[in-house]
């Protein structure tokens, strides 16, 4: 044995460049980002993201290869609408709403890093921002890409739209349907997963109140003869068809009277209601640093 010996004491302090609150914000996001796709964690992980993207890319891969391989026979007949391509991508929509959020809210009161969180330059309201362009810029992966990815393959081939002009409008149209769709799809989710911490249940209550919605609304309308505007309790189809009015087409609703003005202000009702819960969830939540 030797004796032990401190020659110097000392504190060293951070030379590295401090980016404040906004730079906590953007690792909270990328964090949030990998721990979803399962980067950087095992292959277990990564199967239901893998999964769901393959299920929402797969159509377009497909109706760019007919665009290619029949150019003339398939415009107007075989390809479907930019609007109208969510209809073939809704259960991977609606999957990956339903896992997102709980996986990154639930996760993290669960294990208690909500705490280790709360610890560092952010608080609460910023924590949540982070967490929310998380899941709303991840669920755009699905909600964007695939029908952005269809729009530049078809005018490539020539199949797409005429001219500059009409290729760019019809982009901004993919870019807003998109972003509502995703932050329509974040905000519930994001209600759900604040009121458990249990990723289970919460997935189940997603899947369950989106489902349901799309039963009530249905059956008292058409069973319980109604007024049409139930309809705009179904959280299913009610994104498809704001969708379908941004991309001026004529949606499932379109004969029944429910006007583009009245959807467009129950989807916003309906996620600044669930922001505005999950704000009230986090700002009483007892949280141990």
């Amino acid at each position: 044995m030797t004796d032990a010996a401190i020659y110097e004491q000392g504190y060293r302090s951070y030379g590295g460049e401090r980016t404040g609150v906004g730079g906590a914000i953007r690792t909270l996001v990328a964090h949030s980002a990998r721990a979803v796709l399962g980067i950087g964690r095992s292959a277990r992980h990564k199967v239901m993201p893998v999964a769901v993207i393959l299920m929402a890319y797969t159509p377009a891969a497909v109706f760019l290869g007919v665009a290619a391989l029949l150019p003339n026979e398939i415009e107007g007949e075989v390809l479907p609408s930019y609007a109208g391509y969510y209809g073939f991508v809704s259960a991977a929509l609606l999957l990956f709403a339903s896992f997102v959020a709980p996986e990154l809210l639930c996760t993290d009161r669960r294990t208690g890093m909500l705490g280790v969180y709360l610890a560092s330059p952010l608080d609460r309201r910023t924590y949540l921002l982070g967490k929310t362009l998380a899941i709303g810029s991840i669920l755009a992966v699905v909600t964007i890409g695939p029908p952005l990815v269809l729009l530049i393959g078809l005018w490539l081939a020539d199949s797409g739209p005429d001219g500059l002009g009409d290729g760019l409008q019809l982009a901004w149209r993919i870019i807003l349907s998109g972003a509502v769709m995703s932050a329509f799809y974040a905000a519930i989710s994001m209600a759900v997963s604040a009121a458990t911490d249990r990723k289970g249940a919460a997935t189940a209550t997603i899947i369950g109140l989106f489902f349901g919605s799309l039963a009530i609304s249905n059956a008292v309308v058409e069973a319980g003869d109604q007024s049409e505007l139930y309809r705009l309790a179904d959280l299913v189809s009610l994104p498809f068809e704001l969708t379908s009015r941004i991309h001026g087409e004529e949606g499932d609703w379109a004969s029944r009277d429910i006007s583009t003005g009245l959807i467009w202000l129950t989807v916003l009702g309906i996620i600044v209601g669930c922001g505005l819960f999950v704000w009230d969830r986090y700002r009483r939540m007892l949280v141990r640093r």
